[in-house]
């Protein structure tokens, strides 16, 4: 093999090493493709998702407000309670000092 020979050989392997790599990227972008379709339907998705954490998160505040309101209602439930109680003790105490007289 003379010297042109192997020149030609060597321009001939390149150019097909540079043919099969230009097609297998051609190849694999094809086969990653996204069509539009798909991308519609991702952006509904997303759309979707981020309407149901907002919703969800509306959610969890709306509930830390009404603990907060229960927690109050239990507290002033609990202090008339604590009231009655006081007035029933004294209505007995005055029922049983005027029974005395």
């Amino acid at each position: 093999m003379n010297r042109e020979e192997f020149i030609i050989s060597a321009a001939i392997v390149l150019f097909l090493t540079f043919l099969l790599g230009w097609l297998s990227r051609w190849l694999i972008q094809r086969l990653n493709m996204v069509s539009e379709k798909d991308l519609k339907d991702l952006n509904k998705i997303s759309a979707a998702l981020l309407e149901a954490e907002e919703d969800n998160e509306k959610a969890k505040n709306r509930e830390l407000e009404l603990n907060k309101k229960i927690s109050q209602l239990e507290a002033e439930l609990e202090a008339a309670m604590d009231g009655l109680r006081a007035a029933r003790l004294e209505t007995e105490e005055l029922k049983s000092s005027l029974i005395e007289k």
